[in-house]
Order: structure tokens, then C-alpha cells, then sequence
């Protein structure tokens, strides 16, 4: 693991929105890998309170791949009506689900090849599939995580969300990846907004050059 600025600052970063919002736990309600990674492609373009009002009565219905790999995707549909792009999201899930059952025996793989070979699911969903529904540590990079990390490292804000990932993977210890995602984006949605962020109360200040700015 590297040691250099970088590392101390996300370490300090990390204690510090540790200190005001502690263990994060993810905002998707799920009992199962299979309910979150449900849930995780219900939240593309979509807020996670939209997708948690839906996903009691889906789950009801349909609480495994291979009851959902059975289903019309017009009553699926149906249940997620009021969800964006609710008919392609619809037939998805189900053809997701048909493939979990006959790839997977109906189970989540539990590892990064095997997730991102399903449809749908890309580094920053595995990740957060790895981490909060099998407790292996992964570090999801969200549009909040992205602008918060650029915020604070200005040499980084041309690096993709691969190349942010990784950046913080060989700096900070694996234990920490989950919950630091959670603790940035709670911090962008709550402080460091996007249009307006809110550097007069926020806990990262003199260590954010644009939070400095404002000083």
C-alpha cells in the first residue's frame, strides 16, 4: 500500500466524515445479493427512496432469481411503474434473472469477473454489490465520490472513476473502501453539494483547496 501525501489526506478524510456520520450502511433496502443487485439496477437515474418504495411489494412477489426469471416483465412493470425507464428496467430484470438461474444456480457470484459479465452491472455496481452484500471490500465511484475526490485532489480531476478507484485502493486500507464511499456521498449529499457546496460547514475545509478558497 502506498504511503504518500495522497494516502494521508484520504486518511484524514476519512476520519474526519467518520467522526460526524460513523458506520454508513447502503441506502438500497435488501435482505439478499439478489434484492440488491435488484435494487442497484432500479437506482440508474433514479433516486434510492424512489427505488425503496417499489421494492417491498417487487420482492413480495418475486424474493429470488428463479421466481422473478418466471415472471411476465409486463407485471413486473407493473410494480415499477413509477420508476424512470420502468419497461426497459422491466425486461431486464427478468432476463437477468433467467441468466443468474442458468449460470449461476439462481445465486449472486460473489466476485468482480463474474458481476460485471451481467448485463447492466459495471465496476461501480459490483462494488457496491462485493461490499454490502457479501462484505468483501469494494469501493463504489459514484458521481458524488468522483466530485468529492476532484475537490480534494486537484492533480485527480481528469482520472475516471477506474482510475479513482484505484487510486484509493492502493492507498487506504481494504477495511475502510465500503464505508468511505458511503461517508462521501452522505457528505455530498448533505454538504458538498454539486451547484452550491456548503464549505462553511463542512468538517473538510483546510483540507479541500477549494474549501481554502473560501476562507
Amino acid at each position: 500500500m502506498k504511503r504518500d501525501k495522497a494516502a494521508a489526506l484520504l486518511d484524514a478524510v476519512y476520519d474526519r466524515l467518520f467522526a460526524v456520520y460513523g458506520d454508513c450502511i447502503c441506502p438500497l433496502r435488501h435482505e439478499t445479493p439478489f434484492q440488491l443487485l435488484v435494487a442497484v439496477i432500479l437506482s440508474a437515474q433514479c433516486r434510492d427512496e424512489r427505488v425503496n418504495a417499489v421494492t417491498p411489494e417487487l420482492f413480495r412477489r418475486y424474493p429470488d432469481a428463479a421466481a422473478m426469471s418466471l415472471a411476465d416483465p409486463a407485471d413486473v412493470g407493473t410494480i415499477i411503474r413509477s420508476l424512470g425507464l420502468w419497461r426497459n428496467k422491466a425486461a431486464s430484470l427478468v432476463a437477468l434473472s433467467r441468466l443468474l438461474t442458468e449460470n449461476f444456480g439462481g445465486g449472486v457470484p460473489d466476485n468482480m469477473a463474474d458481476l460485471t459479465t451481467l448485463p447492466g452491472v459495471g465496476r461501480k455496481s459490483a462494488n457496491v454489490i462485493l461490499g454490502n452484500a457479501f462484505g468483501i471490500p469494494g469501493f463504489p465511484v459514484d458521481t458524488h465520490v468522483q466530485r468529492l475526490l476532484k475537490h480534494l485532489r486537484k492533480d485527480w480531476v481528469n482520472a475516471t472513476p477506474e482510475n479513482l478507484e484505484r487510486l484509493v485502493n492502493d492507498r487506504m486500507a481494504a477495511a475502510r473502501w465500503t464505508n468511505f464511499s458511503h461517508l462521501l456521498i452522505v457528505h455530498g449529499r448533505q454538504v458538498c453539494h454539486a451547484r452550491t457546496p456548503d464549505c462553511a460547514h463542512c468538517v473538510l475545509r483546510d483540507l479541500c483547496p477549494d474549501g481554502k478558497l473560501q476562507a
